[in-house]
């Protein structure tokens, strides 16, 4: 006598081992985009001069902000784009700075690092505009001097 396996359990097992494959699929797509993320390329391109604009409030005795400011890519081919449009994101941290009017934030670690996030934010959307396909990962202050 031959034993045979019944068709319920035989289609409850199929149906089980086709539901599985999908998420060790997306398992497989996530850790290549980590890989991809994470390929320890990084280049520091820096904006110079640095930056000097007024910052604070008309009526308040004259502050001025002197920043130097380096962008970290992770790819190779941002460089290039960034080069292209560094006029267009100049003026963006320009116009970005001079928007401060809170100079005690501005003086604190968590100000500053508010304002390079910010800074970051803004000049992806200018290469997002531009449709350049890059990104920057950071925005770093190598010289941040705050003058009352």
């Amino acid at each position: 006598m031959t034993h045979q396996p019944k068709p319920v359990l035989t289609m409850i097992f199929l149906l089980l081992s086709l539901v599985s494959l999908p998420a060790v699929s997306q398992d497989e797509e996530t850790s290549e985009e980590v890989v991809q993320e994470d390929s320890g390329f990084t280049d520091y391109i820096s904006m110079d001069p640095a930056f000097v604009t007024h910052v604070g409030t008309a009526d308040n005795k004259p502050t001025y902000l002197k920043a130097a400011v380096s962008l970290r890519a992770r790819s190779a081919s941002t460089r290039p784009a960034l080069e292209t449009h560094m006029p267009r994101l100049r003026h963006e941290l320009v116009m970005l700075f001079g928007e401060q009017t809170d100079i005690e934030r501005l003086t604190s670690m968590e100000g500053q690092q508010a304002l390079r996030e910010e800074a970051k934010q803004r000049i992806n959307a200018v290469l997002e505009e531009q449709q350049t396909g890059e990104s920057i990962a950071g925005v770093l202050f190598t010289e941040f001097v705050v003058q009352k």
